[in-house]
Order: structure tokens, then sequence, then C-alpha cells
């Protein structure tokens, strides 16, 4: 039987919580910043979690985590 290989892309990106929530970071808090108003950059600080429904899928490309 062959190992199961981690998609690359999840890895880097994805993690799996304690309990088997899957956190990510939001995007946008990269550069270009400044005109942009502190209640829309706010939000973005905090984890955000892929939703139910899409769970299955990216559990199959973190098969270890």
């Amino acid at each position: 039987m062959p190992k199961i290989k981690t998609n690359s892309c999840a890895k880097k990106r994805l993690k799996i919580t304690g309990g088997g929530r899957i956190k990510y970071k939001k995007p946008g808090l990269r550069h270009l910043l400044q005109q942009e108003p502190s209640d829309i950059k706010r939000p973005k600080r905090k984890a955000g979690y892929i939703h139910s429904t899409q769970e299955t899928n990216i559990k199959k490309m973190l098969p270890y985590g």
C-alpha cells in the first residue's frame, strides 16, 4: 500500500485544531493597508475557520493532520 501524500498548498495554509476544526489565516494584511479603515483590518487579525461543508474535502488533503 503506498503512502498518502499531503497536499503542499493545504499544509502551508491550514491547521487542524484540537477539536477537529480547520483554521486558516485571513487574507489582506500584507500591503496597501494605509487607505484601509481599521474596522476592516481588525477582524482579519483573528483566525478563520473552514465551513463544515468543506471540512471533509480539506481533511483528505491533510491525512496526517
